[in-house]
């Protein structure tokens, strides 16, 4: 017979997550097998060169259950960057309650120490950034970086906080993260080498930090110093 105290230690803590259930773990494994696939035809066909159809016979799966999972291929394809976002939004959940939204958000990304965890977003732009039909897949990656953001941003600040508020702060980070991946790409072109993704890590650090300090123009000598610290630089920002 169980004692009390083990019955209580085999009841899992309020304060923890249920683990996933199998039919859960089964239905992720098969979201995470549709998009890779999904991105190897990409990769290996090239943009406008395979179907849904392709997708799901490669994934193994049906048609239908393709669609069981995502809406549209480039919404497959749009998923592959999904992983970033969860692992970041992790990070921030870490943060200290009265830490600022930004500082937080910097110290996430700074928290993701390998450059190869911005791989997917990094490719993604890569593939389709010049093609009309797949930049759909971009859009549609930002779109649920912001839809993320906003719930990261309800869950710290109160369900009474602005809407308008919320919406602001999730369109200025994602306008910076967009703007880090064009001055990497610029620079970078599809280099998805751990160096040029470090690179691209430290460009979304720094669009954090320069949305934070209210967009000040800084020097060119503090502003490498910021690039260069391992500490996450004190702002003035309300967020």
């Amino acid at each position: 017979m169980q004692t009390s105290s083990q019955e209580a230690a085999a009841e899992p803590s309020p304060s923890e997550p249920a683990a996933p259930s199998r039919r859960e773990l089964n239905k992720a494994a098969t979201r995470s097998s549709i998009a890779s696939a999904a991105l190897d035809l990409l990769r290996s066909n090239g943009s406008g060169n395979f179907t849904v159809e392709d997708i799901a016979a490669s994934a193994g799966v049906s048609r239908r259950t393709f669609f069981n999972y995502f809406p549209s291929l480039e919404a497959a394809l749009a998923s592959v960057a999904d992983g970033f976002m969860d692992h970041a939004l992790e990070q921030f959940r870490l943060r200290p309650a009265d830490e600022s939204i930004l500082e937080s958000a910097q110290a996430a990304l700074m928290a993701l120490a390998d450059p190869m965890s911005v791989a997917p977003m990094a490719e993604l732009f890569s593939l389709t950034h010049d093609n009309r039909q797949l930049a759909r897949s971009e859009l549609e990656a930002w779109e649920h970086c912001t839809e993320q953001i906003i719930d990261a941003a309800r869950s710290r600040l109160g369900a009474g906080i602005s809407e308008l508020y919320v919406h602001a702060l999730a369109g200025s980070v994602i306008s910076c993260g967009k703007a880090a991946m064009t001055v990497w790409f610029a620079a970078r072109g599809p280099d998805l080498s751990a160096e040029s993704l470090a690179v691209l890590r430290q460009h979304l650090i720094d669009a954090m930090g320069l949305l934070g300090a209210g967009f000040a123009p800084p020097s060119d000598a503090s502003f490498h110093a910021s690039a260069a610290s391992p500490s996450v630089p004190t702002t003035t920002d309300r967020f």
